[in-house]
């Protein structure tokens, strides 16, 4: 194969690869969420709203849970239901003192989840971006963390 050719391909590839790491989007404070940060992660992945009682005694124990899982390959993100954007988003996040990154971008179509309909729901995405399991209703840090290990000793 001529050296021309091997360039062309090698310069296709390149693009192609680049295709597979798209970013995620914005985050609630206007920063971007690249595909670095996330990417070969464990994945809980919340839908909140700001109407929803469940959702707000929830979310301090996703805060802590994201704390708990800093470093391990794991980590917490919100979605909010009413995708709410920018200066609403960053309010409604401060408001109730969410810690975790909060996506702009609802993943749903990204990822395959299944429609939802009710709140709060929390889906474990396993490190390869394939949905493992839908939590439906108000979850506790250690009960998230038992089905997440549950999930990863799966995996092993």
């Amino acid at each position: 194969m001529g050296r021309s050719l091997r360039m062309v391909i090698g310069c296709i590839a390149a693009l192609l690869l680049a295709g597979c790491a798209e970013d995620w989007g914005l985050d609630q404070h206007g920063r971007k969420v690249t595909a670095e940060q996330l990417d070969g992660q464990w994945l809980l992945i919340n839908y909140w709203a700001e109407w929803c009682k469940p959702c707000r005694t929830e979310i301090p124990e996703l805060n802590r849970l994201n704390q708990q899982l800093h470093g391990q390959g794991a980590q917490v993100l919100g979605v909010n239901f009413d995708a709410l954007q920018g200066e609403a988003l960053s309010k409604a996040s401060d408001t109730f003192s969410i810690g975790f990154t909060v996506l702009a971008t609802d993943p749903a179509a990204r990822l395959d989840l299944p429609r939802n309909d009710v709140l709060p729901v929390t889906y474990i995405i396993g490190a390869d971006g394939r949905l493992r399991e839908r939590l439906v209703g108000e979850q506790t840090a250690a009960g998230l963390r038992a089905r997440l290990a549950h999930w990863q000793a799966q995996e092993q």
